[in-house]
């Protein structure tokens, strides 16, 4: 991911994971202000992890039980937490025309201390998959690794044909 030359990103050094809370949403805090934010992962989506709308649109949608759902959901975040312990240091780097969504969390790409994105991981991992209901200029990307993901039966995939 580019970010110093796009002026279409806005980078915010200086966080650290304070919870996990599920497979593609994290509360982080400013390590001077001790601010916490809620951040939903751009671009992707894990299962639900627990009984809500959208665990039952999803079972509609990939005719799979939401009990099995809400278990592949919480191999998802054992995934994410082991990529994103608490007091691990992050960079926020988020999308000028997709700051927040629709229930006013911090829509982000996170960046670990290796320079690696989170968003990436976990679809690259077969542990989310890519969610194009909100504009995200890296989804062609991760619609690549996703196909990749699932033909190699990685993460999730090795359990389910879709999710």
């Amino acid at each position: 991911m580019q970010t110093s030359a796009n002026k279409q990103t806005r980078v915010r050094p200086h966080y650290e994971v304070v919870k996990v809370l599920d497979g593609d949403g994290l509360i982080v805090k400013n390590i001077f202000t001790n601010d916490e934010e809620e951040i939903r992962l751009l671009g992707i989506d894990a299962p639900e992890i627990k009984v809500c709308r959208k665990l039952k649109q999803d079972e509609r949608e990939v005719n799979i039980s939401g009990t099995y759902l809400i278990e592949l959901g919480f191999k998802s975040m054992k995934f994410l937490l082991k990529k994103a312990k608490p007091q691990t240091s992050v960079t926020i780097v988020q999308e000028q025309s997709n700051l927040t969504d629709a229930f006013g969390r911090t829509l982000a790409y996170i960046i670990l201390p290796n320079g690696k994105t989170l968003n990436e991981i976990m679809v690259r991992r077969g542990y989310a998959k890519p969610y194009n209901k909100v504009f995200c200029s890296e989804l062609p990307k991760y619609q690549a690794l996703n196909l990749r993901a699932k033909t190699k039966k990685k993460g999730l995939y090795s359990l389910i044909n879709s999710f």
